[in-house]
């Protein structure tokens, strides 16, 4: 489907699975360049009404969204640098022996567990999950409470009536998550959230809420989609997967090729038009969304060469994985250190790991957004 677009309709008006009408973009410069276009907006709360969304938007879900990546400058900035402050690369390498002992600990039980499982219920969800929980400072026993929530409000199937109770129960819990760490802090992100300051500023109680929404959410549904596609593309590429069991020092190149090639998302969060904005050949109205289709504009033939073939040691340098702009993903550095160490271990862990289902068989997740993978069945040995 991309290639036909990225050919015949770069710029093309769709229908989202809500029926609302948005704009796809699947070139890659087309792409890269929306990504920093200050007229395409994300505060969507402050410059859209329901008349613009033709449909009624969830006041708590509304509440949950109005995070640091649905703002624009200067709430965006400032709150980014406040993120930044408590987000530091000495905190992420810090991480490094805690995610490889968790990654182990999942190899041991696989070790001793069937021949054959689902890679992503004994490793890839709970090593993303346990990883952000410890983090962020939430209880990794409510782990499979959040994966509910997280994929229902991520759903492209669920009701309206579903996706408002994932997003009340998430409310209620961080509410109360918050209000203890006001009262007795610990050594955790959220803590640092709470106690960061710049300039006097401080976050909100709403910012609060809604930047755990953000980090809980965002961090492990990528995470676990970049493990899980990752090691499907491997797989698929026995080449390749020869390659990088063969070099290890491929790892880090490795991974920036698997966020390009295999695109734990389908799209960039969703953007509008503050003005008339020309994309392409494609004049598009005020107040109209748009949907910036990275994982169509990182298998453009016009930016990465046999754009369609994994590459472990390409030179993947200005993919759209991560996003570009001044929303680039701040969770870069930990995803390239999980996913260093994921695969690293896996790899050498189960030398004779497989599909143990033909590739067609496997189940992708019903969702817009997401690009992610319901079950990847495997021979462990």
């Amino acid at each position: 489907m991309f290639v036909r677009l990225r050919s015949f309709a770069p710029v093309t008006p769709v229908i989202t699975p809500e029926g609302v009408r948005a704009w796809l973009v699947t070139r890659y410069e087309d792409v890269r360049a929306a990504l920093a276009d200050p007229r395409l907006g994300k505060d969507w709360v402050a410059h859209m009404t329901p008349e613009d969304f033709d449909i009624n938007v969830d006041p708590v879900q509304a509440f949950l969204d109005q995070h640091m990546l649905n703002l624009d400058p200067p709430d965006h900035t400032r709150l980014r640098r406040l993120v930044v402050t408590a987000f530091t690369p000495r905190r992420v390498a810090a991480l490094r022996p805690r995610i490889a002992s968790i990654t182990d600990e999942l190899l041991d039980a696989m070790s001793d567990g069937p021949a054959e499982t689902d890679l992503i219920e004994p490793f890839a969800f709970p090593l993303s999950v346990t990883v952000i929980c410890e983090l962020i400072g939430v209880g990794v026993g409510d782990r499979e409470l959040f994966r509910e929530w997280s994929e229902t409000l991520l759903s492209s199937r669920g009701t309206r009536q579903e996706s408002r109770a994932a997003a009340v129960n998430m409310y209620e819990y961080f509410t109360h998550l918050v209000a203890e760490r006001r009262r007795s802090p610990v050594d955790d992100l959220l803590s640092a959230l709470i106690a960061a300051r710049d300039s006097g500023d401080s976050l909100s109680e709403h910012e609060l809420l809604a930047m755990m929404f953000l980090l809980l959410v965002a961090g492990h549904e990528t995470m676990l989609n970049l493990i899980a596609n990752g090691v499907l593309a491997l797989l698929t590429h026995p080449v390749e997967l020869k390659r990088l069991r063969d070099d290890p020092s491929l790892l880090p190149s490795a991974v920036e090729e698997l966020l390009r090639h295999a695109n734990p998302l389908n799209h960039a969060t969703e953007r509008f038009t503050l003005e008339p904005v020309t994309i392409g050949d494609t004049d598009i109205p005020a107040k109209e969304w748009v949907m910036l289709a990275t994982s169509s504009a990182n298998r453009d033939p016009s930016r990465f060469a046999d754009a369609d073939q994994l590459d472990v040691g390409r030179d993947t340098a200005g993919h759209v994985g991560f996003g570009h702009g001044i929303h680039y993903c701040l969770g870069a550095p930990l995803a390239r250190l999980e996913g260093e160490i994921a695969f690293g271990a896996l790899l050498a862990r189960f030398p004779r790991l497989a599909l143990a289902v033909s590739e067609s068989s496997v189940r992708w997740r019903p969702s817009s957004l997401i690009h992610g993978l319901e079950n990847l069945p495997v021979r462990l040995r």
